[in-house]
């Protein structure tokens, strides 16, 4: 019996959980959704999973995509597998149905509540993009005060932005063929990080290089040689996917006699999860004895970078070859036609990444000017940031002083109303002498007037008595 497709994404994840497998996260999951997308049409998922066993496992809630609607995704997912119609569908549906979008239209057929629920996780979507809509605006500082959302929910491909409030086809339609786009352009998004990578290395070297005197710019130069030169001096590399490479794991990773290797029983042994196809990272695992051949993280002269892009490559040139309906999956079939190929046995020799540089001279001049402009412009901003402290530090001591003055004007009023008044003395002039205002003159001449009236009347004699009455 043919399991639902969420149960062999849950068992896919534990697969890639027990297997121990040093994988970037974004990889294993960016299988797992294409084997989601496209494997339903392989027709060879012959071996039931165990239930009890996906139940224990689980899905890892740190796991996701790597894409920005990755949690909108996988609940999308979970909720239509809930739908039995639907789940029957999509078992039967091939790989152009998924990736052209026809199963979308069996999305009027499910359930109310099913789409209730998916009303639900849209009207979430929306109001996260919006959000994050709002929270970039806000960044740039870019006043808009009536927003038009809908206008700017255009950028996001994964939904419909005309209708934000129900769930419909067009939107199903849209999640899968942007997914199934995006993952697939990851790929390309690798490698040119990686020639960035590479570039920035060869940057930073030059960049050393100068910053010493003659004597010791030699004396380096001839040691970055050397260290080059030990690293190219490795063992052949073969091809990946031919019959030398594919003998060498037969015998030293199986521990097989190599004069007994048989295609068939090969790919029995290395599909690990038993799911009939040959996924990405059990391609990539073949490639582990091939690759330490080059690579050694104890040495200084390999880089553990160089090395994964090394694996990306031959899974590639695998995959070109061999995965003949391009669903990103090698079945048995296609797997024993390719050992009947010409290729298989007499095969180019690999070329590795020491052997062809990965960008061209005038590629390394447009980066290094991209980052002196990068550099000036940070300048600027270092510049207009350094200019707004101190005028920031300047207002802070002016505030500072103007404070101190506040405070001491407010210490000398209090003094003031808790000291007594003091009758201020005369002024004094030049000399010494005592200095009058005219109000002050005034004064002191009609109190002299007051002293002289009072000195004449004691002077005069007294009036004998009159009509007094006699006091015994």
């Amino acid at each position: 019996m043919i399991p639902d497709v969420l149960e062999f994404f849950v068992s896919f994840l534990g697969y890639i959980k027990r297997s121990g497998k040093v994988l970037p996260l974004r990889m294993n999951l960016r299988a797992a959704w294409l084997l989601l997308l496209l494997s339903v049409s392989a027709g060879v998922w012959s071996v039931p999973i165990d239930r009890n066993e996906v139940k224990e496992e689980g899905l890892e809630e740190n796991m996701d995509t790597g894409l920005y609607y990755d949690r909108y995704l996988r609940e999308v997912i979970e909720v239509l597998e809930t739908d039995p119609h639907f789940r029957e569908k999509l078992q039967t549906a091939n790989a152009d149905d998924i990736k052209n979008g026809r199963l979308s239209k069996e999305l009027d057929l499910v359930s109310h509540n099913v789409r209730t629920r998916l009303d639900e996780l849209k009207r979430q979507e929306v109001s996260r993009l919006r959000m994050l809509l709002k929270a970039k605006l806000d960044s740039t500082n870019t006043q808009s005060l009536q927003m038009d959302h809908a206008s700017l929910l255009k950028q996001f491909e994964h939904l419909d932005p005309h209708n934000q409030n129900t769930f419909e086809a067009k939107d199903l339609e849209l999640l899968i063929t942007t997914a199934t786009k995006d993952l697939e352009n990851y790929d390309a998004e690798r490698h040119e990080e990686f020639k960035r990578y590479e570039m920035l290395k060869e940057h930073e070297r030059r960049e050393y290089l100068k910053g010493l005197d003659q004597e010791k710019r030699e004396k380096e130069e001839k040691r970055l040689q050397e260290l080059k030169e030990k690293h190219q001096k490795h063992p052949k590399v073969n091809a990946p996917g031919s019959v030398a490479q594919l003998r060498e794991v037969w015998e030293e990773t199986d521990g097989l006699d190599p004069k007994e290797f048989n295609p068939k029983t090969f790919f029995k042994l290395h599909d690990t999860n038993g799911d009939g196809v040959l996924d990405e990272q059990e391609l990539e695992a073949l490639f582990t004895k091939e690759l330490e051949k080059v690579y050694d993280p104890k040495n200084e002269e390999d880089d553990m970078m160089e090395m994964e892009e090394e694996r990306l490559r031959m899974r590639e040139y695998v995959m070109k070859s061999v995965d003949t309906n391009k669903d990103r999956l090698v079945t048995m079939e296609e797997f024993l036609k390719s050992t009947e190929k010409k290729e298989f046995n007499n095969p180019k020799e690999w070329e590795t990444l020491d052997m062809k540089p990965v960008y061209s001279e005038e590629e390394l001049q447009r980066f290094e000017a991209e980052l002196r402009d990068k550099e000036e412009e940070l300048k600027r901003r270092a510049e207009t940031l350094r200019q707004e402290q101190e005028l920031l530090t300047e207002r802070g001591k002016a505030l500072e002083a103007q404070k101190r003055e506040y405070q001491q004007a407010v210490m000398e009023m209090s003094k003031r109303q808790q000291e007594p008044v003091a009758a201020a003395p005369p002024p004094a002039g030049p000399h010494g002498e005592l200095q009058f205002q005219p109000e002050a003159k005034k004064l002191e001449e009609a109190k002299a007037a007051e002293e002289h009236e009072a000195q004449v009347q004691n002077s005069l004699p007294a009036e004998p008595p009159q009509n007094q009455p006699v006091h015994n």
